[in-house]
Formats: structure tokens, C-alpha cells, sequence
């Protein structure tokens, strides 16, 4: 669809307006509606563009990343790949405050537990799976599905030697086999300051004007050398112009667009406001603990920087579900799409399904989902002990987490070296546990069988202070020793891993075939109806899968003020107030005569993303990279739900500061040559 926006020029009174073009939908590679993109924009893309940013595109664990050189060279945020930075750093020493910029190859630093998945091929496995399940209850359709999905994703592994991963389209109306190729070995090569690549921090979070350079640079290597990608997209630092059509590739992690009312509403009521009460104290604490010394402060940086951004994302979702016109706008269609059933409501069945979830939802998340058991050497122990109990079983019957796709996964984590606090591991666990006892309750079977003789602080210390699970090589050997060494461990926190598993086991049982059959059942029941009425004119919801949308770079009117799409390097020194997290690094006050304070710093645009989109290419229609995306503007959280094209925004880093800092700031003169060269 069109709309028409404004740009006000901050230097001159002229206000610039051009039509943008923006399209609602997060479309995935082999659905995206060509046609109707060159159609809007007056482009020409075609299937060889799509597969040249297909494979050009990578996702990390957590956020999207591209490579762009023939060396495996892979930007994306900062933020990205601040665990990384933090499990490189010391106490004495912080790769997130400081920054960081290999010379050379041979610097570059590797990342224990990233890994780099390049989507290869697809496969449409619909019709297997409706085969596999056809005439059967929900709860053996249920298991069905699951040892099917397992099963297939085994001979996919075994035949192609790729990564295979299931995925769960139109909220199971379709089933496809993504077939990825994996790099294990990914380094670190350059990464700015914390305080310039999250110049603002938390008050500057999810707004625009914005002065970030949220960038980072990885390399992935293939047997021991950098790793020759089969594409790569070129950048175009001059970046785009207001009014240029754009292009968002990456992997948004998850939209609720799909859901039922009744989920919608299950969200705004339960979920979203129980989640908000524990992380808020949970932020508290964190914030206290910081307080005390510079050293917490380094150490608890990057966890309280995830949970402060996921507050803040969550608080925005509440208040999205609580606007009027969402809801009447999901009841409308329902109310169209179940014209002419005769027979079954698979929506009641939804509520029905919400119901039993209600009855158990505060048992399960403290229990199975581990609310009240936080911190890295808990959830270590909680890995081991329920590994060694499903690797037992056939690849088939496992719980999903635990396939044989997965466990080279599980086994990267588990032998990674990374820094373990033990201050941190005790607040944590003690909170964990302190609420979980006020949740359920004293007298509730598991807290009286770890909490009995000892409070949640003397159990927490007594668990870290005596635990091995800090040293990787006892992880693997409890690892590779299996239900055997797991069961005759005197670890005290694998001892606490297997009181709490009975009675998680129980709960996860009762959920999967209480609400996710029954649940699973009804989704594909309405995902019918809606084929048959809209076919695949719609686009499924984010599933950390690999997306395609196009949008526009442009401005938008905020209370009655048009807002510039693009922002200078002069106005980010304007704002500085010498201290954090407004503080501009040592490193680019030295050099301030030298850089060109005109320089475009983070740019606006009207494109569909969501979390997960972190680390995404803003692309052109010639195949460059003309921005790099980091967040949205306030109005973007909304877009779990749905997408207002009138505000919803999306912030990029403008890839012409990426070029002033590394030339003029970090001299990382090595790697501009490496970006820059001819292909």
C-alpha cells in the first residue's frame, strides 16, 4: 500500500514529501509475492536476486547477520554479538566497554557459542506430515507430528550433510524442511565501544532521532580457514536517499499475528503482565547489584541490558493489546472466516485448550520453564540431567530440544569456556528461588524438597560455592558419561537438577497434551479455513525463520511534527553530556576535528520488522547493503500483532558513520580494504 509522508530538513525550512511505498508482511523466500513488490516499486527483481540475498544473508543464535566480503566477513549489531564480547572479557577487562579490532586475521578472536546458519534449500513437507497424522486423536496426532518432524529432519541431516530444521508455517497449516549450511567457527574481528554503539542506552531505546553505530564484525572460518560464502552483497556506503525503496532480509524471531482472539487475550491478561512483575524485580535487583562496584556493574552489563530492552519491549505489547481497534479488528476476522462453518468451532477449542493451560500455568512456568531456577550453572545442570535421560530413548520419542540434530548444539554450549561469576549465579539462583517459593507456596511438594532445610540464599550460595559445573571439562565428562554418571553425581546442583525433574516432566506432560494437542489441532483446522478463503495471499507469522519485505526510507509526522528520516554525526556530540549513557568515547573526542560532523548516522524506515530482524541488511534493489538494521521506533512493538505502515519504523545504522569510524576512529584500515574491494 501507498502513503504519503513528510520529511522536515533540520537545516532548512523546506519540507520534503515523497509517496513510500511499504508492504505489511513478513514473507518467507519461496512465498514472496515478486510481482507484486516490482509492481509497487517500479523494480525488476527476480528469482536470482532473491537467491543471491538468500544465501548472502546468515542467522546467528540470536539475531541476522551478511556477509559481505569473499572472506566471510559477516556485519551486524553490536549488540548481537555483545555475548560474545562478554565471554571474552574478565573482570579486569571489558571486550563490551572497551570495544575491539583485530589487525589481522590471526587476531580475530573466537566466539564459543555462536554459530552461523546460511539458509540453503527448502522443502515443502506438508503433505508428509498430514500422511503421518491423518484419522488420528489429538494427543497421538500430537506425538505423531513431533516423531515425524524428528525423523524427517534425521534423513535430511543423513542425506545432505546440511543442518535440517522443521518449520511450522500459518500456525501449522503448512510444514517445511529448511536445509542449512552451518559454520561452528565463527571469530570476532571488530567492534566499537559500548558507549557509541549504544550511544542513549535505555532512554534512547525503541525512539527516534537516534545516534548508534550498533555494528559488529564477524568472520566465519571453514576448516581452519575464512570461510568462501557462496554470495556476498556488496556495500554501498553513500547509503540510500529519502524515498528509495529498501529491502529487509533476516530472521524475525517470532509475530503473534495468527493467534486467536482468546490467545490475544490470554496474552494481555496472564502472560504479559506476570512475565513484567518478575523481570521488573528481577531488573531491580540487577540495578542494586551493579551499584556496589565497578566490577558488577562490568559483569552484569550484558544480562541487564537484554532484560532492560525486553521490559521494555513487553510493556509496549501490553499496552498494544489493550487498544480497541486490534481487538475489534481480530474479532472481525474471525468473525468472517467462521461464516459457513457447519460443523466443530476450532476457536472454542482454542478456549477450551486456554482453560487447562490457566490451571497449570504458575506450576509450570516456575517448575519446567525454570522461572525459579536462574543463572548459567543451574541451567548447566538442568541440560545434563535431562540430556542424559532423553539421549536413552530413540531419536524419535525425545523431546524435540534433544534430537540428534540438536545435541551438537547442546555440546558446543556445554564445553564453551566462558566466565561464570559466582556472585551473579547466587543472586540469581536466591531470587529465582525466593519467588518461586512465594508463587507456589511453602507447603508445595518441590519447595519443600530443596527449600526444607535450608532458605533460597543459603541454598543458592551453598549450590554455587561447591558446584564443578564451572569447569567445562566436568561438564563434558558428566556430558559423555551419561544417565550413569549423571545418577551417582554428588554435584549438589545436579543433585537439585534431579529433585526438580520428576515434577517437571509431569507438568510438560499435562501441557502437551492438555493445551499444545488440542491447540496444535485447532490452529490447523482454522489455517484451512483460511487457505480456502485467502489462500496464500497472506504471510505466515515470524518463526526465527528467514523473511523478505520491502519498504521505503522515510519520515513520518510524530504529535503533529514530521520527523527527518536521517540523523548527523554533529547532533550526537550536540547531545553528549559527559556522562553514560550520553557520553561520547575518548576515542572519537580525539579525533573530532578530523571527521565530517555532516556524516548521516542512523537512518528511518517504514519496513515490517520485528525482534530477531537485528543484525538485517537494509538492501537495495541493485543487491547492496545501504543501512544496517538495529530497532525500531516506539510504534514498532505493536507489530507483534499488527503493522501500522503510518508509524511502525524501522532505525538503521547508516553505512556512511560505519565508514568515518572505521577510517577516522579505529584505523581498521585492513578490513575497509577487505569491504571495499572490487568483486
Amino acid at each position: 500500500m501507498a502513503r504519503w509522508t513528510c520529511a522536515a530538513a533540520a537545516a532548512v525550512t523546506v519540507v520534503l514529501c515523497s509517496q513510500a511505498f511499504a508492504d505489511e508482511g513478513m514473507w518467507t523466500f519461496h512465498g514472496f509475492p515478486l510481482d507484486k513488490a516490482n509492481g509497487a516499486l517500479k523494480t525488476t527483481l527476480d528469482q536470482a536476486w532473491l537467491d543471491r540475498v538468500r544465501t548472502a544473508t546468515v542467522r546467528l543464535s540470536n539475531c541476522t547477520g551478511t556477509f559481505v566480503s569473499g572472506d566471510g566477513l559477516i556485519l551486524t549489531n553490536h549488540h548481537c554479538i555483545e555475548g560474545c564480547l562478554a565471554e571474552l572479557s574478565s573482570k579486569d577487562k571489558s571486550y563490551v566497554e572497551d570495544g575491539f579490532l583485530a589487525k589481522t586475521r590471526e587476531e580475530e578472536k573466537k566466539c564459543q557459542t555462536q554459530v552461523v546458519d546460511v539458509l540453503s534449500q527448502m522443502e515443502d513437507i506438508t503433505g508428509k506430515i498430514g500422511a503421518a497424522t491423518a484419522g488420528k486423536d489429538e494427543k497421538a496426532a500430537n506425538e505423531t507430528r513431533k516423531a515425524t518432524l524428528t525423523q524427517l529432519e534425521q534423513e535430511c541431516e543423513a542425506s545432505s550433510k546440511l543442518k535440517c530444521q522443521s518449520v511450522t508455517l500459518y500456525e501449522g497449516g503448512q510444514y517445511w524442511l529448511y536445509k542449512y549450511k552451518r559454520y561452528t567457527d565463527v571469530r570476532i574481528a571488530f567492534a566499537p565501544e559500548s558507549g557509541i554503539a549504544a550511544y542513549g542506552g535505555d532512554p534512547d531505546n525503541f525512539q527516534y532521532p537516534r545516534w548508534c553505530l550498533d555494528m559488529g564484525i564477524l568472520r566465519a572460518y571453514e576448516d581452519g580457514k575464512p570461510a568462501k560464502p557462496a554470495n556476498f552483497l556488496k556495500m554501498n556506503f553513500a547509503g540510500p536517499q529519502a524515498g528509495d525503496p529498501v529491502f529487509v532480509s533476516g530472521h524475525p524471531g517470532s509475530t503473534d499475528r495468527l493467534l486467536t482472539l482468546a490467545q490475544l487475550k490470554e496474552k494481555r491478561n496472564v502472560d504479559l503482565p506476570q512475565w513484567l512483575l518478575r523481570y521488573s524485580e528481577i531488573r531491580g535487583r540487577l540495578i542494586q547489584f551493579s551499584e556496589e562496584n565497578p566490577t558488577n556493574e562490568r559483569i552484569a552489563a550484558d544480562l541487564l541490558n537484554g532484560i532492560e530492552n525486553s521490559i521494555k519491549v513487553r510493556r509496549k505489547q501490553l499496552d498494544a493489546l489493550h487498544e480497541d481497534a486490534l481487538l475489534e479488528r481480530k474479532a472481525a476476522d474471525e468473525a468472517a472466516l467462521r461464516q459457513g462453518l457447519t460443523s466443530g468451532d476450532p476457536w472454542k477449542d482454542v478456549e477450551a485448550a486456554l482453560a487447562v493451560e490457566r490451571g497449570i500455568s504458575v506450576r509450570y512456568t516456575w517448575i519446567e520453564a525454570g522461572a525459579g531456577f536462574q543463572g548459567r550453572l543451574v541451567n548447566y545442570a538442568r541440560t545434563l540431567v535431562r540430556g542424559a535421560a532423553e539421549r536413552e530413548k530413540p531419536n524419535t520419542e525425545r523431546f524435540r530440544e534433544y534430537t540428534d540434530g540438536a545435541l551438537p548444539r547442546i555440546q558446543q554450549q556445554l564445553n564453551a569456556n566462558v566466565p561464570v561469576y559466582p556472585e551473579l549465579e547466587e543472586l540469581r539462583l536466591a531470587q529465582g528461588l525466593e519467588r518461586m517459593r512465594e508463587w507456589l507456596g511453602p507447603d508445595h511438594p518441590v519447595v519443600r524438597k530443596i527449600l526444607s532445610k535450608e532458605g533460597p540464599q543459603e541454598l543458592a550460595k551453598r549450590l554455587v560455592t561447591t558446584t564443578k559445573l564451572s569447569d567445562p571439562a566436568e561438564r563434558k565428562k558428566l556430558w559423555e558419561g551419561g544417565s550413569a554418571a549423571i545418577g551417582t553425581s554428588t554435584d549438589p546442583m545436579i543433585a537439585l537438577a534431579r529433585d526438580i525433574e520428576p515434577a517437571a516432566r509431569e507438568l510438560r506432560k499435562t501441557y502437551e497434551d492438555g493445551v499444545e494437542a488440542p491447540v496444535r489441532i485447532a490452529q490447523e483446522k482454522i489455517a484451512k479455513i483460511r487457505f480456502a478463503k485467502l489462500g496464500t495471499s497472506v504471510y505466515p507469522d515470524a518463526t526465527f525463520t528467514l523473511r523478505l519485505n520491502w519498504g521505503t526510507v522515510g519520515a513520518w509526522v510524530e504529535n503533529g511534527t514530521p520527523v527527518e528520516p536521517f540523523t548527523r554525526l554533529s547532533r550526537a556530540f550536540e547531545r553528549a553530556t559527559g556522562a553514560d549513557p550520553f557520553r561520547i568515547p575518548d576515542s572519537w573526542e580525539k579525533v573530532k576535528t578530523k571527521l565530517d560532523m555532516n556524516t548521516p548516522f542512523n537512518l528511518a524506515t517504514n519496513s515490517d520488522i520485528v525482534g530477531g530482524n537485528s543484525g538485517s541488511p537494509l538492501i537495495s534493489a541493485k543487491g547492496e547493503v545501504v543501512g544496517l538494521l538495529f530497532d525500531g521506533n516506539i510504534h514498532s512493538i505493536s507489530g507483534s500483532y499488527w503493522f501500522d505502515t503510518e508509524k511502525n519504523r524501522a532505525v538503521a545504522v547508516h553505512p556512511a558513520i560505519i565508514k568515518e569510524a572505521m577510517t577516522k576512529v579505529y584505523g581498521a584500515d585492513a578490513l575497509m580494504k577487505e569491504l571495499t574491494a572490487k568483486r
